[in-house]
């Protein structure tokens, strides 16, 4: 396992080197976006529409903010479970989306998709919310305002904290770890939900 500084937006390059277990700091530009958000995107591509925003290269952080207190750029910022966008995600990766930031397991079809188009699937840290959000330096809504916590965000980040889940390879953390440790688990093997992620 190393630990790496990444610079955004991702680049082949980087994702090459990038393997499961890497512990990882992001630092630069991404979008914020979680279901219902996804599901309009989806639907305009279906409806062969252009997008409000350019998927190509880019992150996404499977998020919804809480509202930001006086004096905040953002409110608590941690992750979404990542499934809930599995229906949306062969598509977006098709379309050139390189990094995904979420928490828990993804669908084969992911899986998949994540290899064939050469992506990075990373964790947050699940009920760290208020420490994830003191990473974000900017945040602002760029569609879907009608959303609320569901809109889609650009927001600037400093030093935040992921875990490489799944690699540009297919190598899976959640199974090399509950090969290793399913003893140790009561013989589930369910390591990630033990630590949040």
């Amino acid at each position: 396992m190393q630990e790496i500084k990444i610079r955004l937006p991702l680049r082949d390059e980087v994702i090459e080197k990038l393997r499961a277990g890497d512990y990882v700091y992001l630092k630069g530009d991404l979008y914020v976006a979680r279901d219902a958000a996804h599901k309009r995107l989806m639907d305009l591509i279906k409806a062969g529409k252009k997008l409000p925003i350019s998927l190509e290269g880019e992150t996404i952080y499977y998020m919804g903010p809480s509202p930001a207190r006086k004096g905040q750029i953002i409110g608590s910022a941690g992750p979404t479970t990542a499934s809930r966008m599995d229906k949306y995600t062969p598509t977006l990766l098709d379309l050139g989306l390189k990094g995904m930031v979420g928490k828990g397991k993804r669908s084969q079809e992911v899986l998949d998709a994540i290899v064939r188009d050469h992506a990075i699937y990373f964790a947050a840290v699940g009920g760290a919310g208020a420490l994830l959000s003191k990473c974000i330096r900017k945040s602002e809504i760029v569609c879907y305002e009608d959303l609320g916590a569901e809109a889609i965000r650009r927001i600037t980040v400093e030093a935040l904290p992921l875990v490489v889940l799944v690699d540009c390879k297919g190598n899976n953390l959640y199974e090399a770890a509950s090969r290793e440790y399913a003893d140790d688990f009561g013989g589930t093997g369910d390591v990630g939900s033990k630590f949040g992620i």
